[in-house]
């Protein structure tokens, strides 16, 4: 059986279209809409509503960890629009996720990322999508685990959880021979972005379930050019699929 996964969407609707030629089913580990651009700041919500001079600005102070700062100057931002933000990025969210559910080949087993916001998917699901978050099923003969999305951290973004709530979703997983994440266990070489330069977070209970259970895979994403895209603990091979809105093609796992 050949399944295609990706992750790290971000927009690329036109990409995922043809994710799923040639595989008997897609995984999605989430990450769907593209908010900022920090490869061309023309592109996401964020420049959409404000342009790119101030997307220029934010994403500076946001690379440079001044996020008290970056904060300041988006509130201000938001201020200067019609009415509550909420409203302005709760269309734009609508109208990505449209398209991009419009694109997403079927069957598709899809997980939460953590710039995804859960409940505004439930209207674009097709027919053959399934979304699981501390769930299992089975594909092609082997048990899979997915659990979406991410830890807490000073990006503040929307499916961010604590880390004891996080865990929980690992534990509920249980043994598996597939375990599909959005973020990476809590391994350096696997959290280091070579191009922000800066670790993002992994998770520990994540990393404690590939040494308690050796499942045959981990899948995840999240990191977008990551110092290792896999690594080998035990029997288990930790892969980071790729980051999809740059490369536009799906990792390959043949079960």
């Amino acid at each position: 059986m050949r399944i295609h996964v990706v992750s790290d969407v971000h927009g690329r609707a036109d990409a995922l279209k043809s994710a799923g030629d040639g595989a008997d089913a897609l995984i999605c580990l989430g990450d769907l809409i593209l908010f900022v651009d920090y490869s061309d700041h023309g592109q996401g919500i964020f420049a959409d509503l404000f342009g790119q001079e101030n997307a220029d600005r934010f994403i500076a102070l946001r690379t440079d960890k001044r996020f008290d700062e970056a904060r300041e100057f988006s509130r201000g931002l938001w201020a200067s629009l019609e009415g509550d933000a909420w409203p302005h990025i709760e269309r734009a969210v609508d109208r990505q996720y449209a398209e991009l559910f419009a694109a997403m080949p079927a069957p598709a087993y899809l997980t939460y990322g953590n710039v995804d916001i859960p409940r505004m998917w439930e209207p674009h699901l097709r027919e053959g999508h399934r979304v699981l978050d501390g769930e299992t099923t089975e594909i092609g003969g082997l048990r899979f685990g997915f659990v979406g999305g991410g830890l807490r951290t000073e990006y503040r973004t929307p499916y961010e959880l604590d880390d004891d709530a996080f865990a929980a979703k690992v534990e509920a997983v249980g043994e598996v021979d597939v375990l599909c994440c959005h973020i990476p266990p809590a391994v350096p070489d696997l959290l280091y972005d070579t191009v922000a330069r800066r670790f993002e977070r992994g998770s520990e209970a994540i990393l404690d379930a590939i040494h308690r259970t050796q499942p045959k895979y981990v899948l995840f994403g999240h990191v977008h050019q990551p110092l290792a895209a896999r690594t080998r603990i035990g029997r288990t091979e930790c892969v980071n699929v790729g980051h999809f809105r740059a490369r536009g093609v799906p990792y390959v796992l043949t079960v």
